[in-house]
């Protein structure tokens, strides 16, 4: 449910009003628009006497929501949420490319990757520290350590880092991480989310190989009802009948999910495709799309990569990519931070 107040509203009356509802047992987001504050009631309102909330002085319309996600729901929060990285913006407007290896495989590795996409104009570092891989026999990343080298390379090179979590037991190796990724096996881990609700720093959520915009959504609801609204929404292909790419990319998801939610979202071309030649127009695709950024994997030496190799660029192509991202970037109207550029 939502109350839209009266622009000249008293702040004494609303906290009446906020207050007479959560002796109700709901909860309340408050929102404040440039000249509209909403109230988004959180919990059964099926007992919530609409009329009698109609007719106090200070409510200009009752509204009842019928998607199951609430606090991800734009009606509830009609402005783009920015996410704020250690003073990188992403969404509303705000453009952020992540690009890095898709595992932390030794020091050497990510010190020279990190320093070639920052010379690119990347504006975060994503490597992989935790591996989920399909075959057990497969590099499995370097845990804790790869999280070391990580921020050894942030210290080195400014760039916040993105890394992925794969346990509860984990987190506290993430403390001094600057975005965590849930990644699409884990997208309906639900403990785990529970648990990434009550963490003060963004959450990339990635969507599931085989799961729907609205359990995308319903998955960032459990983040958010925690308490931690800075989540960031990931679409990285899905699983079809075709075999001529990993994945196929939803690039439609780009548009609904700005349509259903405030949250920014971000595409992921290299795990969508699996193809390098497939990265630059599966990325100008997205930002045409409206996405707020993108996940580029990049490595040194793509042949000898312990992990997905076949969809690494090489620091040469991810800057050629880099270039035609700036400027469509910049066609479509939004801006990449200064430091970046």
């Amino acid at each position: 449910m939502i109350i839209i107040l009266k622009e000249q509203a008293a702040p004494q009356k609303i906290r009446e009003l906020i207050a007479d509802i959560e002796g109700q047992g709901l909860s309340v987001h408050q929102s404040q628009g440039v000249n509209t504050t909403l109230l988004g009631i959180i919990g059964d309102t099926t007992k919530v006497d609409v009329e009698k909330l109609q007719a106090l002085d200070v409510v200009a319309q009752v509204k009842r929501i019928q998607e199951p996600y609430k606090s991800a729901n734009r009606k509830f929060h009609p402005q783009d949420t920015v996410v704020d990285i250690r003073g990188r913006k992403l969404g509303g407007g705000h453009f952020q490319v992540a690009a890095g290896p898709c595992s932390v495989e030794n020091r050497e590795q990510i010190l020279t990757v990190a320093d070639q996409v920052k010379a690119a104009g990347a504006g975060l570092l994503r490597g992989g520290a935790f591996k989920p891989r399909t075959s057990p026999y497969a590099f499995q990343g370097l845990g804790g350590e790869g999280i070391e080298l990580l921020k050894e390379a942030r210290e080195r090179t400014g760039l916040p880092i993105v890394t992925e979590i794969m346990n509860i037991s984990h987190l506290d190796l993430f403390e001094d991480v600057d975005v965590i990724q849930v990644g699409a096996r884990n997208m309906q881990n639900f403990e785990l989310l529970k648990e990434l609700g009550h963490v003060d720093k963004p959450i990339l959520l990635k969507r599931g190989l085989a799961n729907t915009l609205e359990e995308l959504l319903m998955s960032a609801e459990y983040i958010m009802s925690g308490g931690n609204e800075q989540v960031i929404l990931c679409e990285r292909g899905i699983r079809t009948f075709e075999t001529s790419t990993r994945n196929t990319l939803d690039i439609s998801a780009v548009p609904m999910l700005k349509k259903k939610s405030h949250l920014p979202v971000v595409i992921d071309p290299s795990h969508a495709a699996g193809l390098t030649w497939m990265v630059e127009p599966l990325s100008m695709a997205a930002i045409a799309a409206g996405a707020d950024g993108l996940i580029i994997e990049v490595h040194n030496c793509p042949e000898k990569a312990l992990s997905d190799g076949a969809q690494s660029l090489r620091p040469a192509q991810f800057s050629e990519i880099m270039d035609k991202v700036k400027k469509t970037v910049d066609f479509f109207g939004k801006s990449m931070d200064e430091n970046q550029m």
